[in-house]
């Protein structure tokens, strides 16, 4: 018995110490694992610390307290990573994403949504195939990334490759084909799900009336199982778009509850429609107006050029935005009021990209170039960023002024935000670089645009048509269809202006006869005065009058005006005359046509008749424009007229031309003094046209532009016959190419030969 009490008494002993061992274990246990929710709770702390500095836009703080922490999850990462992309720093999300030593799924969602919000498609497709894991988030920041910049097809594929799909997934895709135009393929999409959210079916239907399709887009509101505000907004604004206010009214009236965005659809559509007094009668009943009210309102007091009502209202406004100073800016521009746009400018309390592009587009249109420039420098010192509209004015000011040098430093500022490869700032690009004389830096521009339209081609056809190589003209053209890009009626402008140009009758006769059943352009007045200049030019002006009688339209001034310049080139006399009178008829301020004729009278030695036409010029009180040229300089424009007696170079110019002039006439130069519009001696003549101011303008190129750089002169006017002549002389003389741009072409000299082959 005592042997079984001991035993008993051993067993639980053992038992005793087995239990504690279990308790101080299971006691240690329960120790850890406090101690890792605290650390856990700390880590979450310093977390929401980080998001909060990351909201308020603080990176440099939310970094230092990222570095700082002791222990760091992988969440931390990801709200560090959300943070930068958050802020616009993509650089430093995408340097902590390579450098974080555990990602999740989240992680590379984050990642993937930044490179897709930064375009950077190629980058994000790449992320996309290394990701291990991927969910239905993942496969939609992708699909969304190629729909929302236009990659349609790209955005399908990822459609039907998606394990699975949701709500977003559908809808993105059938956003992507709405966006860009594809309504078919959207159509089937819509017609494959009937179970499809109501932002769907107005998405579709918004879809139908952007592009004026009001039969399809009201089936579809028919057919709506149920309506928002929206469906009946977008239907009531698509019938004021077209015009059928009667239908946009029927609609207001039945629409069960009317908000703001109702009635400014109607204020929209009756100033649209130019109903400014039925947009009134509405904009003032209306219970609740907003900014978008009144913008729409004083939009059409500014279209209709009634600036001191849109600025009554201006003025009465109770919350005034960016966009209201803007169209007002806009207006003064538009109608000439350069400084009252200034002053609206200045009082601006905030400006954005559209505010200076405005004021920008403003000094350019009223001939105030310099100062357009200016303001595109000023741009950057007020710390706002440029965008395609400020690249644009500013490209096409300095394709005016004919100022290459300070466009190329555009150009490397478009580069810099990644505009130029874009077709808007692309195409602009183009137009400044041929506008300026540099064929070689255009080409360059167009190979840099990355999806080239329709518009990039035919900037580059009529580039080379206007510079005189016709022929390479009409090689980009072929290359144009071949590309699949389908010419317009601009198009074929440009190519018959390249025949025209380079005397090639017999393919600018066939472009014109089969342009129609070809490429379905019909021809407009347009294409048939390059026509009457192409026959003109050639000397067959029996025909180009033929042409003009057998029009389906009668002839414009634009016609009877290139009647008048072959009439001139050929010494017609007696057509010129009558083309002339017709001209003056439709438009009797047109200084050049009466110069042309003057021109015709003095070549044919009718020196009455070129007195009396001078005399006519006086009484109807048509001035001619008075010709002057200029050249840039070291980023300065130098500007001169005929016998320039201000330059403070005028001496140096002048000696300088005596010597040339010497030397031309050693190479048989002889003056054209026949177009002197005056009877007076040889002599005087010569002495009258040695200083015209295209001649002056090359001369003080030759003498301050180095050597090996070509001397770019334009002129307001076209290039009198002698300049030609005594230029072509020049460029053999000092060995530089010259290009010359007057108000018709380009013309470069180079080893005493014209681009033009003398066919001007």
């Amino acid at each position: 018995m005592f042997r079984l009490c001991t035993i008993m008494r051993r067993v639980l002993d053992v038992r005793r110490q087995r239990h504690l061992k279990l308790s101080i274990s299971t006691r240690k246990k329960e120790i850890v694992t406090n101690s890792s929710n605290v650390k856990d709770l700390d880590i979450l702390k310093w977390n929401k610390t980080i998001s909060t500095h990351m909201r308020n836009g603080y990176c440099d703080s939310a970094q230092h307290v990222f570095n700082t922490m002791p222990r760091r999850s992988s969440v931390s990462y990801n709200v560090m990573i959300s943070g930068y992309l958050r802020n616009s720093k993509f650089n430093l999300a995408r340097e902590l994403f390579d450098q974080m030593p555990e990602r999740d799924l989240f992680s590379w969602n984050v990642m993937l949504t930044g490179y897709v919000r930064n375009r950077r498609l190629r980058d994000a497709r790449r992320l996309f195939d290394l990701m291990p894991d991927k969910d239905v988030v993942s496969w939609n920041s992708l699909l969304s990334g190629y729909a929302q910049n236009g990659y349609v097809d790209e955005a399908r594929e990822v459609f039907d490759n998606m394990p699975e799909k949701n709500s977003i997934s559908w809808n993105g895709l059938l956003a992507a084909y709405v966006h860009n135009g594809r309504m078919e393929e959207a159509c089937r999409l819509f017609e494959s799900k009937s179970d499809w959210e109501l932002i769907s079916w107005n998405c579709l239907m918004g879809g139908f009336v952007k592009r004026m399709k009001i039969g399809d887009a009201r089936r579809l509101f028919d057919n709506m199982p149920f309506r928002d505000a929206i469906s009946w907004n977008t239907m009531i604004s698509g019938y004021a778009q077209v015009g059928d206010l009667w239908q946009a009214r029927r609609l207001f009236d039945e629409s069960p509850s009317r908000d703001v965005f109702t009635w400014t659809a109607m204020v929209s559509g009756y100033v649209q429609n130019g109903m400014l007094d039925e947009a009134r009668i509405f904009f003032d009943d209306m219970p609740q107006k907003n900014e978008v009210s009144y913008n729409a309102m004083i939009a059409g007091y500014v279209q209709s050029k009634k600036m001191d009502i849109a600025r009554e209202l201006f003025q009465a406004m109770p919350c005034r935005n960016i966009s209201s100073w803007n169209t007002m800016i806009t207006g003064y521009c538009q109608n000439g009021d350069i400084a009252q746009a200034k002053l609206l400018f200045d009082m601006m309390p905030q400006r954005d990209c559209v505010s200076w592009a405005a004021i920008i587009a403003g000094y350019a249109q009223s001939g105030h170039y310099e100062e357009a420039l200016n303001m595109f420098v000023e741009i950057k010192r007020d710390g706002e960023s440029l965008n395609r509209a400020a690249f644009g004015c500013a490209l096409s000011t300095c394709a005016d002024l004919a100022a290459l040098e300070l466009g190329k430093q555009i150009h490397g500022q478009a580069v810099k935000t990644g505009y130029e490869t874009g077709c808007f700032v692309g195409n602009a690009l183009l137009a400044m670089y041929f506008k300026c004389g540099s064929i070689d830096e255009a080409n360059d521009a167009f190979e840099g645009i990355e999806e080239k339209d329709v518009v990039s081609w035919n900037t580059m056809l009529a580039g080379y048509a206007r510079h005189g190589f016709g022929k390479q003209a009409l090689v980009i053209f072929e290359s144009m269809k071949t590309a699949g890009v389908k010419p317009d009626e601009i198009t074929m402008v440009g190519v018959l202006s390249a025949c025209s140009h380079t005397g090639l009758l017999d393919r600018g006769t066939e472009y014109f006869y089969s342009m129609s059943k070809d490429y379905g352009v019909t021809p407009t007045s347009k294409h048939y005065t390059c026509m009457i200049d192409l026959l003109g030019r050639a000397g067959r002006l029996e025909e180009a009058q033929n042409l003009m009688r057998n029009m389906p339209f009668e002839p414009g001034a634009a016609s009877w005006g290139a009647l008048l310049g072959a009439s001139r080139i050929h010494g017609n006399t007696e057509l010129g005359e009558k083309a002339a009178e017709m001209v003056f008829k439709m438009e009797p301020q047109n200084s050049g046509m009466y110069v042309l004729l003057s021109n015709l009278y003095a070549s044919s030695g009718r020196w009455v008749d070129a007195d009396n036409m001078r005399l006519k010029m006086r009484n109807v009180g048509v001035q001619k424009v008075p010709g002057y040229s200029w050249v840039e300089v070291q980023n300065k424009i130098h500007t001169f007229s005929v016998g320039d007696c201000f330059h403070p170079e005028k001496e140096r110019i002048y000696g300088f031309l005596e010597e040339l002039d010497l030397k031309m006439r050693e190479e048989g130069y002889v003056s054209s003094t026949k177009l002197v519009l005056h009877d007076v001696e040889e002599e005087e003549k010569e002495h009258m046209l040695k200083y015209h101011s295209e001649k002056l303008a090359v001369a003080f190129g030759i003498l301050t532009i180095p050597a090996g750089r070509p001397i770019r002169v334009m002129k307001n006017l076209r290039v009198c016959e002698d300049c030609h002549s005594a230029i072509k002389h020049i460029s053999k003389i000092v060995g530089r190419l010259i290009i010359l741009r007057d108000s018709h072409r380009f013309h470069h000299f180079n080893e005493g030969i014209c681009s033009c082959g003398d066919y001007w």
